[in-house]
């Protein structure tokens, strides 16, 4: 059997574009290594963060704008709930990422409000600012549901037709004029066109294409010192809490209560790795970074871990996504390297793949994505 699409990876943006593919009516494979959703990526910890004033590049904010469109779409379809808006927060000095994040929010008209450390105390008695600090509440900011969320792409892709293969690891692929090739360890298959979404293992599947490192995160579950009260959804929103060395603390309300605690991270880290050589088990130094941080602004998370896990980061060097055609084979489209902060932009990933699988082109602004932004020169 030839398809018209095969789709490598089928984490948040794989499964994404198999789910797209296949609501335009192209017969769409899937394959994937392990049987998503799975720990051993980047998609899954129970929430990740959605936000609309988006202080990293103008272009994210219409990208975003229509993901959560195509979230509340998959809502509908799924019947069941993936995106909860709680408000969120950006803490920090004035002149830092709140600046950011007011002049993004500014430019495409996206309501919020600047409160000053005073007001955001009254308001969110659980943080204690720093001198100087301002807070940038954001209303329509809230999170995901990844393991949800990838589970309803995938069951909506196979409901439309798509054909999906799991636990089978690819071998090798090849593209020319004819078309594409993958070999799996089970078998091989031809398509038309590739589309190339396989998470940390994109520097294994692209070669390189593109300049990407895999990167050890780890997340924590705290338990708050004193009442929860306080970090429950509808009195905390979701937070970023700017820190000196750049690498800002972040984290969600106690959605699980009292007994599942507090998600909290930092967001980025200097520990290379690979997906099969990272250290996923917890250390005291992971442990004690993260409360130092997320205790900085509020002091009673300097409380005790209930849970831990890893994740990884594929990063690019300048921290934007890489979207869009292969620089050698145009009939093969790839998405990576989001760097920590793509989940939420999955459905419209997923789209743009389609896009560009069927079209070759997109509507959507991708142009700073774009894999050649890396050639040498």
């Amino acid at each position: 059997m030839r398809y018209d699409v095969i789709v490598l990876g089928l984490g948040a943006m794989g499964s994404a574009a198999a789910m797209h593919l296949a609501a335009r009516g192209r017969k769409v494979l899937g394959i994937d290594q392990f049987r998503p959703p799975h720990d051993q990526g980047s998609s899954h910890g129970g929430t990740r963060m959605i936000r609309q004033a988006y202080g990293e590049g103008a272009d994210y904010i219409p990208l975003v704008l229509r993901a959560y469109e195509l979230w509340e779409e998959l809502e509908r379809e799924a019947g069941t709930k993936l995106l909860f808006v709680t408000g969120g927060l950006i803490l920090g000095p004035a002149d830092g990422m709140v600046r950011r994040a007011a002049a993004a929010a500014d430019r495409h008209a996206i309501p919020y409000e600047v409160l000053s450390g005073s007001e955001t105390n009254v308001r969110f008695p659980a943080i204690v600012p720093l001198a100087g600090d301002v807070a940038l509440l954001e209303t329509r900011a809230g999170y995901l549901l990844p393991e949800a969320c990838v589970r309803a792409q995938l069951q909506r892709a196979a409901t439309l037709g798509a054909e999906l293969r799991f636990d089978e690891p690819v071998v090798s692929w090849t593209a020319d004029a004819g078309g594409v090739q993958v070999r799996t360890a089970q078998s091989t298959y031809t398509a038309e066109r590739l589309v190339i979404a396989a998470g940390p293992w994109a520097q294994q599947a692209l070669g390189n294409v593109v300049p990407l490192r895999v990167t050890r995160q780890v997340m924590a579950w705290i338990r708050p010192r004193g009442r929860i009260d306080a970090f429950l959804p509808g009195r905390l929103p979701v937070f970023l809490s700017e820190c000196e060395d750049g690498r800002p603390a972040y984290g969600f309300p106690a959605v699980d209560g009292a007994a599942g605690g507090l998600k909290a991270a930092v967001h980025g880290s200097e520990e290379t790795c690979t997906p099969e050589t990272v250290d996923r088990g917890i250390r005291e130094r992971d442990r004690a970074e993260i409360l130092r941080k997320v205790s900085l602004r509020m002091p009673a998370l300097a409380g005790e871990i209930v849970k831990a896990q890893t994740c990884l980061y594929t990063m690019t060097p300048d921290e934007h996504f890489v979207i869009g055609l292969h620089p050698e084979y145009p009939a093969v489209s790839i998405a990576c390297g989001f760097s920590g902060h793509g989940f939420k932009f999955a459905t419209v990933v997923g789209e743009i793949l389609a896009d560009l699988a069927i079209e070759g082109e997109t509507r959507h602004p991708i142009g700073m994505f774009s894999p050649l932004r890396f050639a040498r020169s």
